[in-house]
């Protein structure tokens, strides 16, 4: 991340100017930026903002209007935060007791109106961000939890602590996703689902309560895997069945699965699934017709 920069030399306080050792930074008068805070070239600053002392801004990143950053946070370069943010704040979690935890938000991503993203609870622990991820309106990231590269997280969702979401899925809108929670790359998650279990990667879910519906061809077409690679492909889909609709517990399916060499995208597709079934997790989300718990 491109966090390198130097520190603004004021308090920028309400109707008064903005003077800055670094002249390639623009802070609306109405901003109040501590001057400890570390904001690098090309930073924008709304009116009403406000950045605590332990904030780290990378080049080109945009802070809207009325945005609240504070707490140990690191944002990387090119972000825009949109109005009325709140990041890096304290989380909701009772057993919080104050430790110096952090928020660490990568490059290029946007974080739409009123977003809020929590520290993490315990010492030593953050709340990450990937790169190039969109967190719509409303978006609730709550402690701990790990965000992967371009991921999407459409409007009003709420995610609990210590959620986990790979590269490329994309969450539909209005939903609430169960602590502890995994959902795997170029997973699809249909709007007001309930997700209480983990989402496995590759994979199509909506419903109350969320269940499997099959892969997500839109995602994977989208991303190329069909086409370019025609075969890994098939070998998905081959596995995807075994381990859903062949009437085997997942243990027996996955041992199937894998006494034939697998591509990386049937090999992460067990994988996952090897992870999700472990005592501590939440355990995978079933298929629609499955009785499988």
């Amino acid at each position: 991340m491109g966090i390198k920069g130097r520190r603004t030399s004021s308090l920028c306080s309400s109707g008064r100017a903005v003077t800055s050792n670094n002249s390639q930074v623009g802070i609306h008068p109405l901003a109040v930026v501590h001057p400890k805070a570390e904001l690098g070239k090309g930073v924008i600053v709304g009116a009403g903002a406000v950045i605590g002392p332990d904030v780290k801004i990378g080049t080109k990143t945009v802070i809207g209007p009325n945005v609240v950053l504070d707490g140990n946070l690191k944002i990387g370069s090119c972000n825009k935060i949109f109005p009325g943010a709140c990041i890096g704040l304290e989380p909701q979690d009772l057993k919080y007791k104050g430790a110096p935890t952090e928020v660490v938000i990568g490059d290029n991503n946007t974080l739409r109106e009123c977003v809020t993203v929590n520290r993490a609870t315990n010492d030593g622990e953050q709340t990450r961000i990937g790169n190039s991820s969109l967190l719509m309106a409303y978006t609730h990231i709550a402690h701990g939890c790990d965000i992967g590269n371009e991921v999407v997280i459409s409007n009003s969702v709420q995610v609990a602590g210590e959620v986990v979401i790979e590269d490329k899925a994309i969450i539909g809108g209005s939903l609430g996703i169960h602590q502890f929670v995994h959902i795997g790359s170029l997973a699809m998650v249909g709007g007001m689902t309930r997700v209480d279990r983990d989402v496995p990667p590759y994979c199509l879910v909506e419903g109350h309560p969320g269940r499997v519906r099959g892969l997500n061809r839109v995602g994977i077409r989208r991303r190329g895997l069909d086409s370019q690679n025609p075969d890994e492909f098939k070998q998905l889909q081959e596995t995807w069945n075994l381990i859903y609709k062949s009437g085997h517990i997942y243990t027996k399916g996955l041992e199937l699965a894998q006494e034939k060499k697998l591509f990386k995208a049937a090999q992460d597709f067990c994988l996952f699934l090897e992870a999700s079934i472990k005592q501590g997790r939440r355990g995978p989300m079933p298929y629609l017709n499955s009785q499988k718990t």
